[in-house]
């Protein structure tokens, strides 16, 4: 078992108290005595908590914004406190006695074995209309299809809504503007009761589900970053995949999702504005996530390859879909779960869910 949690702290106390409530939670902790130990090893365990003793030397020279971080102090009376977590990006404020069960729960839930953690990835287009929500929808349903219970995301507000691709506009369940005030944990198990979703496709392998967070037809909200974190944190403890359909303009949710995934996907039609318009989604992307690929889209009107539109990009390329004159049909017509699983966009999604699944995505290996 890897390590569960990082102890951000030189107050040798704080040390002491917290190594024994991880101790309690039989959860592998290691300590951090300064920020440059604590940012060399600060993205990978699941918890980091950082006692206030280091907060400012963390907030003056700034780690990298990430789930699971939680401010640990011993000083209730501290009105302060409260503003350095968010200036942290603390998702939670620790006090030492009170917090204790508090902590050993959260502890024990960080050393949760990683693989139990769901695979995740983000697909964005380079352009309106690429096609990055379709990509979404039909690698959720080749998950599916494959056995595997699987959170469709919809990150994108103004994209007309991934329960609309799906036939599932009229589904009873929760949308996302039942989730935008929630902060900390959430179980998994209630946010797959909440939500719409299939439980079988035609000839479904067994155990394949999709569950659908999307949005109410009205007035739109955006996402609160505490929000998105907050259901991406409990998708990875109730399900084997999730996927995230995420706007070109990301702002901090599609941030945060970003951050939780393996993989992103940047839809690039075969166009010369596209592939351009891409580069910059692309460079937007990567501040957020090491492993970013092209998924080409025909037609190529200009004669534009998918290997010369991933060297341009200077991304790997996933994948590559001509255009699909049936596929494209089925949509306009509310038919994709009908037409998604025959040609190549299907295999396509057949083979990333297969990858992702697998692992062969992660640490940024290709599939």
């Amino acid at each position: 078992m890897g390590t569960a949690a990082l102890i951000v702290t030189a107050d040798p106390e704080i040390a002491d108290d917290l190594l024994r409530l991880a101790a309690a939670a039989d959860a592998p902790a290691e300590v951090a005595r300064d920020h440059v130990r604590a940012r060399a090893a600060w993205r990978h365990p699941p918890l980091v908590l950082v006692g206030a003793d280091l907060a400012a030397e963390l907030i003056c020279d700034p780690a990298p914004r990430r789930p699971g971080v939680v401010l640990v102090t011993t000083r209730p009376d501290d009105e302060e406190v409260y503003r350095t977590a968010v200036r942290l990006g603390a998702q939670d404020v620790a006090v030492l006695p009170d917090t204790e069960a508090w902590l050993v729960d959260t502890l024990a839930a960080a050393a949760e074995p990683a693989g139990e953690r769901a695979a995740a990835v983000c697909v964005t287009g380079a352009r309106g209309g690429a096609g990055a929500s379709t990509l979404a929808a039909v690698l959720g349903l080749a998950a599916m299809q494959g056995g595997l219970r699987t959170l469709l995301v919809d990150g994108d507000p103004l994209g007309g809504g991934l329960d609309l691709l799906l036939g599932l506009e009229d589904a009873p369940g929760a949308r996302w503007p039942d989730f935008v005030d929630l902060r900390g944990r959430l179980s998994s198990a209630a946010l797959r009761e909440a939500l719409p979703g299939l439980g079988r496709v035609r000839r479904p392998a067994p155990g394949g589900e999709l569950a659908v967070l999307s949005w109410h037809r009205g007035q739109v909200e955006d996402i609160p970053p505490e929000a998105m974190r907050t259901v991406l944190d409990a998708g990875g403890r109730g399900f084997d995949l999730v996927i995230v359909d995420l706007p070109r303009h990301l702002g901090a949710a599609g941030a945060e999702a970003l951050l939780a995934a393996g993989l992103a996907l940047v839809v690039v039609p075969a166009e010369l504005r596209a592939v351009v318009a891409g580069s910059r989604v692309a460079a937007g992307v990567g501040r957020h996530t090491g492993d970013v690929r092209a998924v080409v889209r025909g037609p190529a009107p200009g004669g534009l390859t998918p290997d010369g539109i991933g060297r341009a990009l200077g991304l790997p390329l996933a994948g590559a879909v001509p255009w699909d004159r049936r596929l494209a049909g089925a949509l306009e017509h509310g038919e994709l779960l009908r037409a998604f699983d025959r040609g190549p966009l299907a295999d396509l999604c057949a083979g990333l869910v297969d990858a992702l699944v697998s692992g062969r995505v992660r640490g940024g290996g290709r599939p």
